[in-house]
């Protein structure tokens, strides 16, 4: 399958600053609820675990939160990979 660099380049330049606060987001509150449950405080940050599932206030997308953050991680994944494929190897020559 041959796929075009140049658009590859430009969907991930264009999916990165959409997914980089999501995902921030995401791992942030995933460890610090884990700690928290560590700590035996679980019940004190359930705030936190609603942030991260994707309640934030009045705006609920728990539904689709985690479905948009899989799919916009997975498309920067195979991007990114694709990329990094096409790159042309950096082969130093022996001279002499």
């Amino acid at each position: 399958m041959n796929f075009n660099p140049l658009r590859l380049r430009q969907l991930h330049r264009a999916l990165v600053p959409v997914m980089v606060l999501p995902l921030l987001l995401t791992l942030t509150t995933g460890v610090l609820f884990q700690f928290a449950v560590a700590s035996d405080r679980a019940n004190d940050f359930i705030w936190l675990l609603d942030l991260h599932r994707g309640k934030f206030g009045q705006i609920n997308l728990d539904f689709v939160y985690p479905f948009l953050n899989a799919l916009g991680l997975l498309t920067l994944l195979i991007t990114g990979v694709l990329m990094w494929l096409k790159t042309p190897s950096k082969r130093t020559r022996k001279s002499g």
